[in-house]
């Protein structure tokens, strides 16, 4: 029983497409072949920026031969209609059964099907899967009509047994399916070829490339977090950035670099945003302040001098990115500690459309305020406290931090109405309010983020049945 190497080699792919379309390569090729009687024993689909790779074990070497047995017209039909059913079964009059049955005489046609050999079936297949590759999206190039998420290089495709490798024949837009890859772009990019799935896994490692996205997780996990722990540090989790991050290189090389002094005094959320919207950094925090302290980013090769140059790069990026968050939000400091305080955002909020059938965010707030001083002595809250939670909860919407960076509304919220002198429990409010975000999250428990939470979610859900837009979850 031969085994089945598949890769399809291409410029870098997307990293939040890869896990996806292995999956794809995966399902498509398995289940052609198993509609077209190639079964299997395993099969296992990989993926790096520049590849996808599929491996079969245990496959058939052809598909078995049938017998269809096709029921035709009666035997004393028109001979219009016999001559029709024997050339669709590609028979003579000869070669049909007759048989008795409750209706009379019936034609038969018993036709034999015989095995197709693996590489032929293997080829079929996997052109239909690439030429209907479900990308969410796809581009064309050069001259040719071949669809692919970037430009398709190389296809490998071949079938090994004891007696050696096959390279299955296949030609698309003029890429002829062989037995060779390349390995990592920089450090080696000379051709390999190639036997078999161990054989091709070995290689490319010894080329600078990590086939298995999970290794390559473990790898810059546990070289970050070692890192860290050597410098008394704690590299803040992220498993969303983590797996992108994996889907960015084929060699990753852990770096640690320094956060400048100027921008150490930021929140710690605001430089996490920052690092990783913007750099795909790691935040690194001192497990004894809080603050953030370093950075660990993810190099795709090594160098001749250990990732310094690369560190200096992204250290003088960084500083760049860092000093425009540092802009922000000393600005809305100084906004929010002034005479008119965080009003002057709420205002603002008068040309900020929420819905254009229920008005805009100020309306809403005014809507929020109202509903929280009723709903206060409710849920134990004092109400003028919850008015001004209400009030205030949403005024960040107008600041410079959260323009840039929307994810961070709510918290920036409560770091203002600190800074602006308001109590714990308006501060709470602005980032509680929002909660719960899904049915994983936590809900509100102090009463004044209890009201305005309520009275926010009360007023939309009114809101829209009254326009006649009915919630969907």
């Amino acid at each position: 029983m031969p085994d089945l190497l598949i890769e399809l080699f291409s410029e870098e792919i997307p990293a939040r497409m890869q896990a996806r379309a292995a999956d794809d390569l995966k399902k498509l090729v398995t289940n052609g072949l198993v509609d077209a009687g190639l079964t299997y024993a395993s099969a296992a689909a990989f993926s790096t920026p520049r590849r996808l790779t599929l491996t079969i074990e245990g496959m058939l070497d052809a598909s078995p031969s049938l017998v269809e047995e096709r029921k035709g017209p009666k035997a004393d039909a028109p001979e219009k209609a016999i001559e029709g059913f024997l050339r669709g079964a590609g028979l003579t009059r000869d070669q049909l059964e007759e048989r008795d049955t409750p209706k009379g005489k019936i034609l038969f046609a018993m036709i034999n099907k015989p095995g197709r050999p693996a590489a032929e079936i293997v080829a079929e297949v996997l052109e239909t899967t690439i030429r209907n590759f479900p990308w969410p999206k796809s581009m064309r190039w050069g001259s040719g009509s071949l669809r692919w998420v970037r430009p398709l290089h190389s296809i490998l495709c071949i079938l090994s047994a004891e007696d050696g490798a096959q390279t299955v024949p296949l030609t698309i837009d003029g890429i002829t399916a062989g037995d060779t890859t390349r390995g990592h772009r920089f450090l080696a990019p000379d051709t390999i070829t190639v036997s078999s799935f161990d054989d091709y896994s070995a290689k490319l490692k010894r080329a600078f490339v990590v086939l298995d996205p999970a290794e390559r997780r473990d790898t810059i996990w546990n070289d970050a977090t070692n890192m860290a722990f050597a410098n008394g540090l704690e590299v803040v989790e992220d498993a969303g950035l983590l797996a992108e991050v994996a889907g960015l290189v084929e060699y990753p090389v852990v770096l640690m670099g320094q956060i400048g002094d100027d921008f150490l005094g930021l929140p710690p959320e605001v430089l996490q945003t920052s690092m990783k919207e913007h750099q795909k950094f790691f935040s690194v925090r001192n497990p004894k302040t809080g603050r953030i302290e370093r950075f660990v980013t993810v190099a795709n090769r090594t160098t001749a001098d250990d990732g310094a140059t690369i560190l200096a790069g992204n250290e003088k990026v960084l500083s760049a990115r860092l000093s425009d968050a540092k802009f922000f939000w000393e600005n809305d400091l100084r906004i929010a500690q002034s005479e008119a305080g965080m009003q002057t955002w709420v205002d603002r909020l008068s040309n900020v459309t929420f819905h254009n059938k229920l008005g805009t965010q100020a309306e809403l707030i005014s809507r929020m305020e109202a509903l929280a001083g009723e709903l206060a002595p409710m849920v134990g809250a004092d109400a003028e406290e919850a008015r001004a939670a209400a009030r205030f909860a949403k005024a960040d919407l107008s600041s410079e931090m959260v323009y840039e960076f929307p994810e961070l509304q709510g918290l920036m919220g409560s770091y203002y109405a600190k800074a602006a002198g308001k109590s714990d429990a308006i501060a709470a409010a602005a980032q509680d309010h929002y909660a719960p975000l899904g049915p994983s999250d936590d809900v509100p428990t102090a009463p004044v983020s209890i009201a305005v939470a309520l009275a926010e979610k009360i007023d939309k859900l009114t809101g829209f049945w009254a326009i006649d837009e009915k919630p969907t979850g």
